[in-house]
């Protein structure tokens, strides 16, 4: 059950192999396709899946939506879509289908409908002064106390609140049984952080919003700080990587010393100051695995795989001003994402819909995208044109080492796991515990940390430099594994605020008056930004 065990019994081979199967780089799910571009509220930006690292019994799955939220952006500021499912899945039985399901969904309630913003209070609460003109005598209350809880007194300021359910669905598309896991109790979602007038105390508040399932099983959804971190700005202008950021004074190549460096930033992080809308559950593993049982990490039955789905009411009736329109039952999936960045920067721009809305299994049909990835060889052209002629080249296609991640093989999945179908599932070996804080790496299993990714996916893990690493070749042996293969990176080591150690590990959300973003030529801050 320890973390350094399941790589002692692979090989580092299989474990770059695995990792260079995703094909990953850049930024997470912010914006990635044409129907989410239009659809912000379905976009899933982040899924995250880990052995929880205060208790290795359980799973906590994380599905960030609704992505580069500012947060002075009043006065309605960005809450979940009531018509909306949110869905987490998971496959035990390596199918790549639904075995267990955690289904989500969200009301919304105008508390004081005729106040101009959702989010309003002040101290012990205002009144009219003397002067106040008539009707409204002076003394009358005006401004409600500040908000100090999600419900009762000290919430009477929390004017556009939501409620939501969950329910937990176990078997397949067809016949599933389902039970209502918030039976008996409301749960709020964790509205954002409107400033320390309106809010004195937000973490105080958004602790709130951490509610007991019961049977082991914690929730939490609300407004949180982006828990992704990356120089976005130079990832998408053709990979225009900043030299001045890197000591080696090669663009996108970080020295000895950066590399081993997990808590500074030495180029802009531009998602640095925005929030996410994040919904996070906790679950014991018995409840995820195909015999109910917790498994060592070399038992074929210790792996699970797992997505996040969004999706909308197939029909829509506008009715009349001020009515609520009429929507079908019948639901369609928007977005899916479970692996990050295979959408984005691996699946052509015109199969980036069809993708989303497709089902992991049949995920066969988009196997040429990732058998000779363009985004190799974007990479090779850049370093080619921008460093020296022939400094980074790629293995040559067909890419048949890109297959392991998408099924079920070492070193996440123990050997003799059965293999499965082609699919993009986040896979996660919940035989490997946590690692301890201070043995944590960033690079994940790249840094010989065994419950970092690939084996499923924690908050403070830098999918960017693990990708560009994987997909420039590391893992292919000479000439792809030496420097600057094994150095190459954005130069964004970590996240402009602390994630927590505890359920639900997001940050707390971004004050609307004292969030601040990182400019062009700065330095993405880290820990608490200035």
């Amino acid at each position: 059950m320890k973390t350094r065990s399941l790589l002692s019994a692979l090989t580092v081979a299989a474990v770059f192999v695995s990792i260079l199967a995703s094909g990953r780089v850049q930024a997470a799910n912010h914006r990635e396709a044409p129907l989410t571009a239009l659809d912000h509220k379905a976009d899933i930006s982040d899924f995250f899946a880990f052995v929880s690292y205060d208790d290795p019994s359980k799973v906590t799955f994380i599905l960030d939506v609704d992505p580069l939220l500012e947060p002075s952006n009043g006065p309605t500021h960005f809450p979940f879509d009531p018509e909306m499912l949110y869905t987490i899945k998971i496959d035990n039985n390596f199918d790549a289908s639904r075995d267990v399901a955690f289904e989500f969904r969200f009301k919304t309630e105008f508390r004081a409908p005729g106040v101009f913003t959702g989010l309003v209070g002040a101290g012990d609460g205002l009144v009219s002064p003397d002067n106040s003109p008539a009707p409204v005598p002076p003394g009358t209350p005006i401004v409600p106390p500040a908000i100090t809880a999600l419900d009762g007194p000290g919430s009477e300021g929390f004017n556009l609140r939501q409620s939501y359910s969950v329910t937990l669905l176990r078997g397949g598309e067809v016949g599933a049984t389902r039970t209502l896991l918030s039976d008996g109790q409301t749960l709020f979602a964790v509205p954002t952080n409107a400033g320390p007038r309106t809010m004195p105390d937000y973490p105080a508040l958004a602790d709130q919003g951490i509610y007991d399932l019961g049977n082991g099983m914690r929730v939490f959804a609300g407004t949180v700080e982006d828990p992704f971190w990356i120089d976005l700005g130079a990832a998408f202008d053709s990979l225009n990587l900043r030299a001045d950021a890197f000591e080696t004074g090669v663009a996108g190549v970080l020295s000895d010393a950066q590399d081993a460096n997990d808590f500074d930033n030495f180029a802009a992080d531009d998602v640095a100051g925005f929030n996410v809308n994040a919904i996070a559950i906790e679950v014991p593993i018995t409840m995820l695995t195909s015999d109910g049982q917790i498994h060592a990490a070399d038992d074929p039955l210790a792996t699970i795989g797992a997505w996040g789905t969004t999706s909308r009411p197939k029909e829509k009736k506008y009715l009349g001003p001020g009515e609520t329109p009429e929507v079908s039952d019948s639901m369609v999936q928007i977005q899916r994402m479970a692996n990050p960045l295979i959408n984005e920067l691996i699946i052509g721009i015109g199969s980036k819909d069809k993708f989303s809305m497709s089902l992991p299994r049949d995920d066969a049909q988009f196997a040429n995208f990732a058998l000779d990835p363009v985004l190799a060889r974007v990479l090779n052209a850049v370093y080619d044109a921008t460093v020296a002629p022939g400094v980074l080249p790629v293995p040559d296609a067909p890419r048949l080492d890109l297959l392991p991640l998408v099924q079920y093989l070492p070193p996440i999945a123990a050997a003799g796991t059965p293999a499965g179908p082609v699919a993009d599932l986040l896979r996660l070996n919940t035989g490997v515990g946590p690692t301890p804080f201070d043995d944590r790496s960033r690079l994940g299993l790249l840094g010989g940390d065994g419950a970092g990714f690939p084996n499923g996916r924690r908050v403070s893990d830098d999918v960017t430099d693990i990708a560009l690493r994987a997909v420039v070749g590391v893992l292919a042996g000479p000439p792809f594994d030496g420097f600057p293969h094994n150095r190459v990176g954005d130069g964004v080591n970590a996240n402009d605020a602390p994630y927590r150690e505890t359920f639900p590990y997001v940050g707390y959300a971004h004050s609307g008056v004292e969030s601040r973003h990182v400019d062009p030529g700065e330095i993405g801050c880290t820990g608490t930004c200035p």
